[in-house]
Formats: C-alpha cells, structure tokens, sequence
C-alpha cells in the first residue's frame, strides 16, 4: 500500500455538509456528479490539492450511531499547525469544538468538532 486514496462519507442533507466541508473545513471541489438513476450527488473533495473525500448523497439514509464508542469508523483526523488558531477560525464560523486536550503519549494537543451528521472530526496539532 502507499497511502490512503479517499475517505467517502454519506450525508443527510447534501446542500448542509457541501457547505460545511468547503466553506467551513476549506476543502475545494474536484467535481460533483449528480447521478440520477441513484438520486444521489457524488462530490469529490481536496486538501492541498489532494483528493481525499468522496461526500455522498442518498435519499433516506439509517441512522449510524457515533457516541457512546459504537463499533466502526470511529472518526476523521485532520493535522494542523496552529490548532488555537484553528480553533479560533471555527468559532468564527459558529462552530463548537470541545475543549483542547492533550494526547497522553504523544503530549500533542487536539480537539474535535462534528459535522452536520455528528460525525466526530479530529483536529491534531503537530
């Protein structure tokens, strides 16, 4: 293996995390494919470039339990320099983030936010 390719993640309400991934996150757009016979959209995101989310739409989805620790993807981590910073940008953008912790191995600082659907999104300082 080399790396992971892409994440894909299937939203409740498309317009709401299309938002929130570009605007709030800062992700851009590499192409976004409505596709009919599925009434579903399909968008591609990037990160510096790099394509790393495939966000997906689908009428009716169940419900998947994210807390208490449910079995499954447990949540999607994000490297960041200056996680005040960050922080900061977040708040601004009326996103709660809980408060910054510290990884008892690493002594690195993180936090998390959660997107539109509750999936937990981690922000790592390195």
């Amino acid at each position: 293996m080399q790396k992971v390719h892409h994440i894909a993640i299937i939203c409740r309400d498309y317009q709401v995390s299309k938002a929130f991934y570009t605007e709030v996150l800062g992700l851009t757009v590499i192409r976004e494919v409505y596709r009919q016979e599925r009434a579903s959209y399909k968008l591609d995101l990037a990160l510096n470039g790099e394509y790393i989310i495939e966000l997906f739409s689908f009428p009716n989805p169940p419900q998947r339990p994210s807390r208490p620790e449910a079995a499954g993807l447990r949540h999607l981590a994000f490297e960041v320099r200056d996680l005040d910073r960050v922080v900061l940008e977040l708040h601004d953008k009326r996103v709660v983030s809980e408060p910054i912790r510290i990884d008892e191995f690493t002594g690195k600082r993180f936090t998390f936010i959660q997107d539109p659907d509750q999936l937990p999104i981690e922000f790592y300082e390195q």
